[in-house]
Parts: C-alpha cells; structure tokens; sequence
C-alpha cells in the first residue's frame, strides 16, 4: 500500500488532525523566527558594535550592544505591530 491509499479497516493507523497540524506548524515557524531573529540580532550588533575582538568587551562596547539591541527589539515590534495592524483578519 503506498502513502496515499486509505489504511485497512483492521490497521491502527491515526487519523489526521488538521488543528494539532496547524498548531505543530505555528510552533516550528514561531521557533525558525525566534532563530533568525536572535541570529539577526547578534550579526548585526556585533559587527556595529565590536570593533576589536578580544577576550572581553570594553565598557563602551557592551553599552553599544545594549542599546543596539534595544532599539533593533524595539523596531522589530514596531514594524510588527504595524504588519499585523494592516492585515485583514
């Protein structure tokens, strides 16, 4: 039987369900984005902001990254709102 037959009447096979399918969706495209997002984040921060890799940041260097992720978090949920905002529901 190939993957598109319908199981035997006496087989244990589950039965699809559309919501938990949506729902594992959601979760796996909600975690890739917080992936990205955090990746994103610490690119472009670092290259902004580090200068001189060493074995630690300079006080001037961690405020740089503080405020540079401040305002990139901050963006980001601006630009969000907005998105979501504008979309028909």
């Amino acid at each position: 039987m190939d993957s598109f037959s319908s199981p035997s009447s006496g087989s244990s096979a589950t039965q699809f369900n559309p919501d938990a399918f949506k729902d594992q969706l959601k979760n796996q495209l909600a975690q890739a984005y917080a992936e990205e997002f955090l990746e994103t984040l610490r690119s472009k921060c670092f290259d902004k902001c580090i200068t001189k890799p060493g074995s630690s940041l300079g006080g001037s260097e961690s405020s740089c990254i503080s405020r540079c992720m401040d305002r990139y978090i901050e963006a980001t949920g601006i630009i969000s709102k907005a998105l979501f905002s504008a979309s028909p529901q």
